[in-house]
């Protein structure tokens, strides 16, 4: 069996923080949140971002990030985005993240995200004032045939 040979496009560098987070938390270390971030994009889609990231942190401290927003773009676009995966809890300093992703722009210019899926990694990173910042960069997975 010979596996596809799969390729990545770079999209775009998130870069966000939360302005407003609350939380319950359940039996266990298990909790749900809510949050509301702003940050800026920087790549092939560049401008700021707001949105709402309601995830769960599961009893082993993973935290399920579920993130939906839009990106007003420099050039006037507006793309909706829709993000899921993990967040790690590991290293304390700069946890890891894994997610997957969809956009939507009914701008001419954006239109081929409608039918993309990428793929994130970055990480959330302790400030020194308090709070977190994270930081994602997207990638677009191109499709590649399947080898016979």
């Amino acid at each position: 069996m010979q596996p596809a040979d799969i390729q990545l496009a770079f999209l775009y560098r998130m870069r966000l923080a939360y302005s407003q987070g609350w939380s319950v938390s359940l039996a266990g270390d298990e909790g749900q949140f809510f949050f509301l971030a702003e940050g800026v994009c920087e790549g092939r889609i560049t401008g700021s971002l707001r949105a709402a990231n309601h995830p769960f942190r599961r009893q082993d401290g993973t935290f399920v990030p579920d993130i939906q927003g839009v990106i007003e773009t420099e050039d006037g676009a507006v793309i909706y985005f829709d993000h899921q995966g993990y967040g790690r809890t590991y290293p304390e300093e700069r946890r890891q993240v894994v997610a997957s992703g969809t956009h939507l722009s009914d701008a001419e210019h954006y239109a081929w995200l409608n039918d993309t899926v990428a793929v994130g990694v970055g990480e959330v990173r302790v400030k020194e004032a308090g709070g977190v910042e994270i930081v994602l960069d997207w990638y677009e997975v191109l499709w590649a045939a399947i080898p016979e």
